[in-house]
């Protein structure tokens, strides 16, 4: 019970940090007073003050970051400075689900895409396969996410969309799966390779490195000693010891993925995800949108780790035993 109140306490302080940070940041920028936005071009002195007192902002910076917080968790009616009327939490919240499918698909590609050729890199350790999968995976890393989405959209949806290879491909934007869920999966399917192609090169070094040390295990040695077959070893002993590391990262990538990470992909393939949004806001200042945004980003990125140490302890019980050896034993010392 201890340990959950100090995980909860640590999540709260965190958010807590991070919002006060986005608002200091916002009101340190030169010109982002909204005042004279939310007046219009050409309003008057007089507008422009009487808008600054409506909204409260010749009010304190406390006042008025208690104020958005408020609007923001409690009432959750914070409305953009910039789209008059628009209710950012709601925007959130519809966006999430393109986000998350997004996401999601692209999981599914760079999981399967890093076991294969890990797989393959570590069987034939040292020779031109692993090279091959090693150069292609520094390319896929190389390789920037925008540019690599305008260079399928020129394929997909201009040069070559009236062959048989691209017909298939739905216009730009998001199809929601209660409209059509074969065309929510085809209108993805592009959008979520690109993403994928980075972290099928860094998942795929990642695990091959791993399944090369854990073959060096006494567990795998003693395996191989009783006849378990090529199979068994790769498959059911050294990726079993390999899960760890790339367990921890696969939680803390989906997270900040989850929360607005995939903004490059969302802004080249017109879905409206919560990355989307987040570009939105940052190209007009619009603080209560940056503020939902960010605040929804690092609530899923500290959950993320949360989740990644409680499957550390069931992937690995060690952890959970070397801790309480660890704290009996600072007790005996007092």
């Amino acid at each position: 019970m201890r340990g959950v109140l100090s995980r909860l306490g640590q999540t709260l302080f965190v958010l807590f940090g991070i919002s006060v940070l986005v608002f200091a940041v916002f009101f340190a920028t030169p010109g982002s007073d909204p005042s004279a936005r939310i007046a219009g071009r050409g309003a008057s002195e007089e507008t422009i003050a009487r808008i600054r007192h409506e909204y409260g902002f010749d009010r304190g910076l406390v006042a008025r970051y208690l104020s958005m917080m408020d609007h923001l968790f409690l009432s959750r009616d914070l409305t953009s400075y910039v789209n008059h009327g628009q209710n950012v939490v709601a925007e959130v919240f519809h966006a999430a689900p393109v986000t998350l499918s997004l996401v999601s698909w692209a999981a599914l590609f760079w999981v399967g895409g890093a076991l294969v050729t890990g797989m393959l890199a570590a069987c034939f350790a040292g020779r031109w396969p692993d090279r091959l999968l090693s150069g292609l995976g520094i390319l896929g890393l190389s390789v920037p996410v925008f540019w690599l989405g305008e260079m399928v959209n020129l394929l997909s949806q201009s040069r070559f969309h009236d062959t048989m290879l691209f017909r298939w491909v739905p216009a730009l934007g998001y199809i929601p799966p209660g409209i059509s869920l074969t065309g929510w999966a085809k209108c993805l399917i592009l959008p979520a390779l690109t993403l994928s192609i980075a972290f099928i090169g860094i998942y795929g070094r990642i695990l091959r490195s791993d399944l090369l040390a854990a073959m060096q295990e006494d567990a795998l040695r003693t395996a191989r000693a009783k006849g378990a077959g090529p199979v068994r070893l790769w498959v059911f002993h050294a990726l079993r010891l390999s899960g760890l590391s790339v367990v921890s990262l696969f939680g803390l990538d989906f997270a900040q993925l989850l929360g607005g990470g995939a903004l490059l992909t969302e802004v080249v393939f017109a879905l409206p995800g919560v990355g989307h949004l987040t570009y939105q806001g940052l190209s007009t200042l619009d603080l209560p949108l940056i503020m939902a945004t960010v605040m929804y980003s690092a609530f899923f990125v500290v959950i993320a780790n949360v989740l990644v140490d409680g499957l550390y302890r069931l992937l690995d019980p060690r952890i959970g035993s070397r801790s309480g050896t660890a704290a009996r034993g600072g007790r005996s010392h007092g």
